[in-house]
């Protein structure tokens, strides 16, 4: 009997959700997050399940994980002390950068760029060149070489180091004897060389992803090695630790350690996963996913079952060429803070966030300021009984008290307060969708709503109304559902390269011959990590562009349709996405850029938990009649145990279903009914 764990760790909670094999019955759990350090809460949760749930940790070979380690040190600046080798003469290109200020026509009025990741005092120039065609024109001197390093190392600062040639994407050949020089005089450091980490064009681009791989390299190893030595001695010396991808894959502990870069955006894309995973077997291929947690939402477009996924990753005001799932994200969570500004006296909500410590008011930790969580207990729409996480109990007076501090300093009564603290928030998240929707050329009406985090079921209904995207779905266990998609990816890598040629001069057979070279660099790691051949999924990406723009859409093709049509696959992939955003397109004209090859392991497939039952009754899954505040009105409510619904059963608004991992409300004038997959689809009654 074997268990797979997904754990996801999150602002305010880490959850987790394990899965029997064989049957793919499930446990869950939520503790909350450490943020001092995230493997102390990753072992608590583990402890806390088993417990649950009576399976011996033994038992559990895989583990899956979201982390967001290499985000907060971007975030926070507290990542490693990088030393750069670059060409020489090309000292500035970090600085120099692309003249890149965010915001406005006019942000460079108040722009202060941040500190460099690899800052000028520890930047090198070394004596090679290696021209645009690939011949190297000046040979590595490694004389000169050594001497920059020895420099380098007599500064005594250097944590991690960085080797980014000019051109080394088409030809490698000093990077390497470099960085085989380097790992002679600093023994005990990371080296990432930009060839391996990001084969492809643009300078700047590549030496910035490079740094910034370097700059989390040290934690990122440290935490995962650190995990896996603890996880080992908890669960057993064969448990394998797989951790999220940014674009929605997974990678071994061991390839996570070597490239932290593809982990940046490692968290949200767990939702995602999950959110598909459900939706898939509902019969929903058009998704819109709002995640909202403790500190921050995180919504998404999913079109064809398939998430759109950005050829960048935007931390902070640092952008690096990382393959991330298009997740936007807003400061708007339960944890975030209500404040009524002195100078203008009008009600705002967020981006700062309570966390996890103190929390908002009614967590009992400390925290005495209003949140969007302690407005919905105001409001009864997170019942006071009702224990967050399954065992962390809430003081409604408490909450009560931080909302009347808003009341107090707007001028209206606590109710309206509350009410007005949630539209606020309510507002703000619907922004956030269309960003991914209506601002991306969709029409959000075309779109289901999927509504998880710990929060988001709080908050679905109401932003489907605003969306007008119905149903809003709610999967099951939706506060645990980014552990779910975490437990349930498959693991997989990429590989590509520079092409640039224009699509009329592309031959079918060299074309596949390139692809195939680029599947083979790409199976080398999941084969390293115990994949078999036979096991293996893979898709095509280019990167295709009109001659003479700087915009470039990634088109995906499958290699037998590819046959079929050849080129003109891509081209009018390319053509149809193009009018998509931008509403023309052109005849001819098409410049491939990049290519690349993305390799899977096949997914497992679990069986569904039964949910039919033909003797239960919607009353015998009704807690209790209780009370919320809407529109003005208080009105009276049913609170159902959602473990108790069973597939087919309808729950008529206005509504609370209650679980341990999240509480989902269903407004007036609309109605809740059970899939057979669990999921609860949420329409405006007819």
């Amino acid at each position: 009997m074997s268990y797979r764990l997904g754990v996801d760790v999150g602002g305010t909670f880490t959850d987790f959700l394990l899965i029997k094999e064989s049957d793919g019955s499930t446990h869950t759990a939520k503790v909350p997050s450490t943020p001092e350090d995230s493997s102390i809460g990753v072992l608590n949760g583990v402890a806390r399940v088993c417990e649950q749930s009576g399976v011996d940790p033994k038992d559990i070979k895989l583990v899956m994980h979201g982390t967001t380690v290499a985000t907060n040190a971007v975030l926070t600046g507290n990542g490693a002390k990088v030393g750069l080798l670059t060409t020489e003469g090309y000292e500035s290109i970090l600085q120099v950068a692309r003249s890149f200020c965010p915001g406005g026509l006019g942000g460079w009025v108040s722009f202060v760029k941040g500190p460099l990741l690899a800052p000028l005092e520890l930047t090198y120039g070394v004596k090679e060149r290696t021209d645009a065609s690939g011949d190297i024109s000046i040979e590595l001197d490694e004389g000169h070489l050594r001497d920059q390093l020895n420099h380098l190392k007599a500064k005594g600062e250097v944590e991690a180091l960085t080797i980014s040639f000019v051109n080394s994407y088409i030809n490698n050949k000093n990077e390497i004897q470099a960085a085989k020089i380097a790992s002679e005089i600093f023994t005990n450091i990371p080296i990432s060389i930009s060839s391996e980490v990001i084969p492809e064009m643009q300078e700047y681009e590549r030496a910035e992803t490079t740094v910034l791989n370097s700059y989390v390299r040290p934690q990122v190893s440290n935490y995962v090695n650190n995990l896996q030595s603890n996880l080992e001695k908890t669960l057993g010396n064969d448990v394998q630790l797989s951790i999220l991808r940014s674009d929605g894959g997974l990678a071994s502990s061991r390839a996570t350690a070597d490239s932290p870069v593809n982990h940046l955006m490692s968290g949200p894309a767990g939702g995602v996963a999950g959110a598909i995973h459900f939706c898939n077997q509902a019969g929903y291929e058009n998704i819109l996913t709002f995640d909202m947690g403790g500190t921050s939402t995180d919504v998404a477009l999913i079109q064809n079952s398939r998430a759109k996924v950005r050829r960048e990753t935007l931390v902070g005001d640092v952008r690096v060429k990382a393959p991330s799932v298009d997740v936007r994200t807003v400061g708007a969570g339960g944890g975030s803070i209500a404040f009524v500004p002195e100078l203008t006296k009008a009600l705002r909500v967020g981006p700062e966030s309570a966390g996890a410590v103190p929390g908002p008011a009614a967590y009992m930790k400390g925290g005495d300021l209003p949140t969007v969580c302690d407005a919905n207990i105001v409001l009864g729409l997170l019942p006071s009984d009702v224990q967050l996480g399954g065992d962390m109990v809430i003081d409604k007076e408490a909450a009560e008290q931080a909302v009347q501090k808003i009341a107090d300093g707007i001028g209206v009564g606590l109710m309206e307060a509350a009410e007005g603290i949630i539209k606020i928030v309510n507002e703000s998240m619907f922004g956030a969708l269309r960003l991914v929707s209506v601002e991306q050329g969709f029409d959000p009406r075309d779109f289901a709503l999927v509504g998880f985090g710990g929060a988001g079921p709080l908050h679905a209904n109401a932003l489907g109304i605003l969306s007008n995207s119905f149903p809003v779905i709610i999967p099951p266990g939706p506060g645990v559902l980014c552990a779910y998609g975490d437990a349930t990816t498959q693991i997989q890598d990429e590989a590509s390269r520079s092409y640039l040629a224009m699509a009329q001069d592309i031959t079918t057979d060299k074309f596949l011959a390139d692809l195939h070279d680029l599947k083979d660099k790409a199976s080398e790691s999941l084969i390293k990590d115990g994949v078999s051949d036979s096991n293996l999924e893979i898709t095509y990406q280019a990167d295709v562009r009109y001659a003479g723009q700087a915009f470039q859409i990634t088109v995906e093709f499958d290699e037998n349709e590819y046959k079929k049509k050849g080129i003109q696959l891509i081209t009018e992939a390319f053509d149809d996405e193009h009018f998509q955003l931008f509403t023309f397109k052109l005849d001819d004209g098409h410049e491939i850029l990049m290519i690349r090859a993305i390799v899977k392991a096949k997914q497992t497939n679990f069986k569904s938990v039964s949910l039919s039952n033909k003797k239960a009754k919607l009353e015998d899954s009704i807690i209790q009649d209780s009370k919320y505040y809407h529109d003005g009105a208080w009105h009276d409510i049913k609170i159902y145990d959602r473990s108790k619904l069973m597939e087919g059963m309808k729950i008529p608004g206005p509504a609370i279903v209650s679980e341990m991992d999240s509480t989902t409300v269903v407004l007036p004038d609309h109605d809740a009914v059970v899939d057979k997959v669990g999921n609860l689809i949420i329409n405006p009654e007819n």
